[in-house]
């Protein structure tokens, strides 16, 4: 059958991949997210306990009856149907020859005389299942051939979502009924479902999961639209010109540009496979880059695999472009959940980003409510596994700007940046452009100034850091980056997690916040160090700095949570340049404080410990 993103040229490449990695014969179970018409499934039905699934309920049938083929032996009914159907002449005037040929309509799809032996084929088979003649099995395996025979008659250019005007020397043919094709060896263990993917990912217990999901905007639903009516055997209402039922209920937000991004982030990190296969299309919304950061998260970067495939792509008569296009091919293996880490997408001065997991190792074992002191760009905060988080900055601006991702759609505050990237043709280097936008920002009051604004602007400004000036204005300079696809995925994780996670905003001084009564708080303070400067401690910039009197405070808040038995933690550096802050070194030799210099990680280029009060 002509399918759009067929995979039969591909499956050898994917059992290559799966043998090399010992995942065959193991008794696993392979999950088919997007089964499409079968072709993966049925290849590997003989290694692998079998899921399918497809939002079409033809494409979950046609599937299931390529794969079941071998235990149909119609032993109930009788004889042999293929023989049955191909030795008549019997017609029906139905759904399809008053719809869909020119028996009964405009509509050119059949000749009348295949469309009332469509309807005679597809009418018997129902009788036959209704009369418990075949087997579920034995029923797919019909429809499946039922749906394979048409494609052979079909006046199309390959689809169903428009007929062709003149008839095609092989739609006047006389329509045979022919078995669907299929792998002759037998399944282990099937099971299917007909849902959207994201819907159900959460409870598929699954060991590989294998993603093949559309790539561009052709809606399957329209495109196919005529066999799912058939297999649902219903009459529905339908359109006028062209003969579709209403695609609606078979809409992909996957042929959505950005909705991919945000589903894919969704699937890889509510998956419990332990193994990824995903093919892609160069074609495709999603971008290579993309893919492989959202990869990389949830997976162990050193068993990333993407393997480019030149792919013969089906064309119709009216396809233009190149000849050959490419097919990618990723693997990974995924990490456990607690070895996830997310980041923030704003790129802010002292990110802890890639501290997560040694602080992680250094923390207590339950935290009810983790309060991040200093929230920042909230690298630290948003990777808690605490029932309640609090972030808290004293810069109003840029808490705002972080509760923004939490309080927003995430498909729509991206068409938000895209039309504001439109609207002032930003790009990188562009210093007009950006000036433009960045005026616009500083013109609004404080009340109406849309964090969404702000974030598109610091996206195109100087290595994308935050800086305000005295009277609260954005003053960083253009810079020569951009709204590129690691910055996207940053976004969407990061965008996905804050919106499941029971986080409270607030912005006040760390000395301000609530006394709270739980003993099991824990308050994790990453101040300003008093031996760096930032745009954000310098006090230039509207907010207070950060100097010898502040630090004292610092400690002097820290002893009073030791006094109520309340944990901590503090991020500093005790060493800067040549510099000793022996305030420090007093504090915690006075307080016996437990003080852990941090291991070297790659990338930074300061020396930070972790101040506790706990063991």
């Amino acid at each position: 059958m002509r399918f759009i993103g067929n995979k039969e040229l591909i499956v050898s490449e994917i059992i290559d991949l799966l043998d090399k990695k010992g995942l065959l014969n193991k008794n696993l179970t392979f999950f088919d997210a997007f089964c499409g018409t079968g072709a993966v499934s049925d290849a590997v039905k003989d290694s692998f306990n079998l899921i399918i699934n497809d939002l079409l309920n033809w494409c979950v049938i046609y599937s299931m009856g390529r794969i079941c083929i071998n235990d149909c032996k119609f032993k109930k009914l009788g004889f042999n149907p293929f023989e049955f159907f191909n030795s008549n002449n019997n017609q029906t005037k139905g759904f399809f020859f008053k719809n869909y040929s020119p028996g009964g309509s405009k509509r050119m799809f059949f000749s009348p005389e295949n469309a009332a032996r469509i309807d005679y084929f597809r009418a018997t088979i129902e009788d036959w299942k209704n009369k418990n003649l075949i087997s579920e099995k034995e029923y797919y395996f019909l429809l499946a051939s039922l749906i394979e025979s048409i494609s052979k008659v079909s006046n199309t250019a390959g689809v169903y979502g428009a007929f062709l005007k003149h008839w095609d020397p092989r739609a006047t043919k006389p329509i045979k009924l022919s078995s669907v094709g299929s792998k002759k060896s037998k399944y282990k263990k099937l099971a299917f479902y007909n849902k959207k993917i994201e819907e159900i990912i959460s409870d598929i217990n699954c060991d590989i999961l294998y993603l093949d999901p559309p790539y561009t905007q052709n809606q399957y639903g329209t495109q196919y639209h005529l066999i799912e009516t058939l297999v649902l055997n219903d009459t529905p209402t339908i359109s006028k010109i062209t003969g579709s039922r209403s695609t609606a209920p078979m809409r992909s937000d996957w042929s959505k540009d950005y909705k991919p991004h945000i589903l894919l982030d969704k699937v890889l990190s509510k998956t419990k496979a332990k193994y990824i296969l995903f093919s892609y299309s160069t074609d495709g919304f999603m971008s290579k880059d993309f893919i492989e950061a959202s990869f990389k998260r949830y997976g162990k970067p050193e068993t990333y695999i993407c393997k480019k495939i030149s792919y013969k792509k089906y064309k119709n008569f009216k396809s233009r472009g190149p000849k050959n296009h490419f097919e990618y091919l990723f693997f990974i293996e995924k990490k456990e959940d607690n070895q996830v880490n997310y980041e923030s997408p704003l790129n802010y001065i002292g990110s802890k980003a890639k501290m997560i997991l040694e602080i992680k190792k250094h923390l207590p074992n339950e935290i009810d409510i983790f309060i991040d002191g200093f929230g920042g760009g909230f690298n630290v905060g948003i990777n808690m596994d605490s029932k309640n988080i609090v972030y808290n900055d004293l810069n109003f601006l840029v808490k705002s700007l972080v509760e923004s991702f939490k309080i927003h759609d995430t498909y729509q505050y991206i068409l938000y940046i895209k039309n504001i990237i439109r609207k002032f043709g930003l790009e990188p280097s562009n210093s007009d452009a950006y000036i433009r936008v960045r005026d616009y920002y500083n013109s609004l009051p404080l009340s109406k100034r849309d964090p969404r604004l702000l974030y598109t602007v610091i996206l195109y400004g100087y290595n994308q850091q935050i800086r305000f000036n005295g009277g609260y204005k954005f003053n960083n300079p253009v810079g020569m980056r951009w709204f590129n696809n690691k910055v996207l995925e940053k976004m969407i994780s990061f965008s996905r997690i804050i919106k499941e996670k029971n986080v409270i905003f607030k912005s006040k001084d760390h000395t301000e916040l609530e006394d709270y009564d739980n003993q099991n708080i824990f308050v994790y303070m990453d101040p300003p160090y008093r031996l760096t400067n930032g745009s954000y401690n310098d006090g230039k910039r509207g907010f207070k700095g950060w100097n010898v009197e502040d630090e004292e405070n610092l400690f002097d808040f820290a002893d009073k949570l030791d006094s109520q038995g309340k944990r901590f933690m503090i991020s500093y550096v005790p060493k800067h340049k040549g510099k000793i802050n022996n305030q420090l070194k007093d504090w915690v030799k006075r307080t016996g404080y437990s003080l852990i210099n941090v291991k070297e990680i790659q990338g930074i280029n300061r020396k930070e410990v972790l101040i506790v009060n706990y063991k």
